[in-house]
């Protein structure tokens, strides 16, 4: 009889599980504070800049570092700047290979980013501005585009697919 908590599950069931999660490196700059937590005359312009890096620990563990920057400037300059280094340590049980990339490059980073977001959005209220809350990024489609990237600087213009 099952127990409810997975008690009864097959030695050989797929299995992601995330073993832990750090900031790695974290900086917040407010350059031109107090001047620029006055109000402004228009909204600042925001840019957020993306990245996700995989390194392998042993056979089945992976570190995951989802790399977030980003920056608001307004009439007067740099309103503030952060660079995050959030990352977190899987271990992936009876994953097939060719299904290990994806998971570790789209599944990883879905499930850290929530928490790299709070830490940024508490940054941002904590320098005098109201919290920046990221919008929710699409981690499949951004590991797509990275794939046809990758296909067209090889020469081939069509994605390469893995068997």
């Amino acid at each position: 009889m099952a127990d409810g908590n997975g008690g009864d599950a097959p030695d050989n069931a797929p299995a992601l599980n995330a073993m832990v999660q750090y900031t790695k490196d974290f900086s917040f700059e407010n350059p031109n504070a107090p001047r620029s937590l006055g109000p402004q005359a228009k909204p600042p312009n925001i840019a957020i800049q993306v990245n996700v890096n995989v390194k392998q620990m042993a056979e089945t563990d992976f570190e995951v570092e989802l790399l977030l920057e980003g920056s608001a400037n307004g009439d007067d300059g740099v309103l503030f700047k952060f660079e995050l280094n959030y990352a977190g340590l899987f271990r992936l049980i009876n994953i097939p290979q060719n299904e290990t990339h994806p998971i570790v490059m789209i599944e990883c980073p879905r499930l850290l980013f929530p928490f790299a977001r709070q830490i940024i959005a508490d940054a941002v209220r904590g320098g005098g501005f109201p919290p920046l809350y990221i919008d929710p990024i699409d981690f499949a489609s951004l590991y797509r585009r990275r794939l046809e990237e990758m296909a067209a600087q090889q020469g081939g213009g069509e994605p390469v697919a893995t068997a």
